[in-house]
């Protein structure tokens, strides 16, 4: 029986579980390797590791949980989750059971692309979702962002402090005569002929035959949990401007006794940094609902 089992081992999950180690807690996390940021290079505006490899920021920060000697760590599936606070049992895809006084959920987000050919190819890459991490390397370039909706033009004319931005609104959008004017008032130019496909870097070929060269391209995708398992639990899920994530107290807590939740499932917007920083307040809280379980 371990005090906590961590379901997710990317960058919320491993802050979580190293507040609990420190703490001399048990904590078993499981991990199927799927980052969100795993199509991504370099990782940028994370305070200390800026324009480090994004992999290699998750392997250092498992190797030092693993120092731990109240750190297991499992590479797999978790499949199923049963039980209640203090006796849960999860299930794993090769038959194995863990069984923790607590859960965490770190599963993290699965970004659902416009299905625009060639996009998902330069996802992390050229096509990007967070100007805070990505915008700076484009140099103030040509910078182009493809609508998915109404959030969108927001998404442009933040994005125009990063370069001279073209709002591609690719038939997702119709911005009305106020959206305009904000829109024209940062010096944002609008397509409204539809994408045919992206080639290159980041050229967006229309469908009447022009390309257009950009250094870059932003795009808003919708976010769904990367895993189902926590709503098989019984976690009540939550709509935000950015997808669907987990719903959460100021604790951490989901709707669920005994089960938390930290990192881009369950908060927004998203970032290493912030993911870090969730995961960190996530493991405090969980170590506070063990030793005050009645709190």
């Amino acid at each position: 029986m371990q005090d906590v089992i961590v379901i997710g081992g990317s960058y919320a999950g491993m802050a979580a579980a190293l507040q609990l180690v420190r703490a001399r807690r048990a904590v078993t996390v499981i991990d199927a390797g799927e980052r969100r940021n795993r199509f991504a290079g370099p990782s940028h505006g994370f305070l200390g590791q800026d324009g480090i490899a994004a992999a290699e920021i998750a392997a250092t920060a498992r190797r030092q949980l693993e120092a731990y000697p109240t750190l297991s760590w499992i590479d797999g599936r978790a499949v199923a989750v049963n039980g209640g606070k203090d006796d849960f049992t999860v299930t794993m895809a090769d038959g194995r059971h863990h069984h923790g006084r607590r859960l965490l959920f770190a599963t993290g987000l699965a970004d659902q692309l416009p299905e625009i050919p060639g996009l998902a190819e330069r996802w992390g890459t050229s096509v990007f979702h967070c100007p805070y991490c990505h915008g700076y390397e484009l140099d103030r370039g040509r910078i182009g962002v493809i609508a998915t909706g109404p959030m969108s033009a927001h998404q442009a004319e933040m994005v125009s402090d990063w370069g001279t931005v073209t709002f591609l609104t690719n038939g997702a959008v119709e911005p009305d005569a106020a959206t305009r004017q904000a829109l024209a008032g940062r010096a944002v130019s609008l397509e409204p002929v539809p994408i045919s496909r992206i080639d290159g870097v980041a050229d967006v070929v229309l469908d009447d035959g022009r390309r257009l060269g950009f250094a870059g391209l932003f795009t808003a995708p919708h976010c769904v949990p990367s895993s189902p398992l926590a709503a098989e639990a019984g976690c009540a899920l939550e709509e935000t401007p950015m997808g669907v994530q987990i719903r959460t107290d100021a604790a951490k807590q989901t709707s669920l006794a005994g089960v938390f939740a930290c990192g881009d499932v369950a908060r927004m917007p998203h970032s290493v940094t912030l993911a870090v920083a969730d995961g960190a307040w996530a493991g405090a809280q969980l170590h506070r609902s063990l030793l005050w379980p009645d709190a």
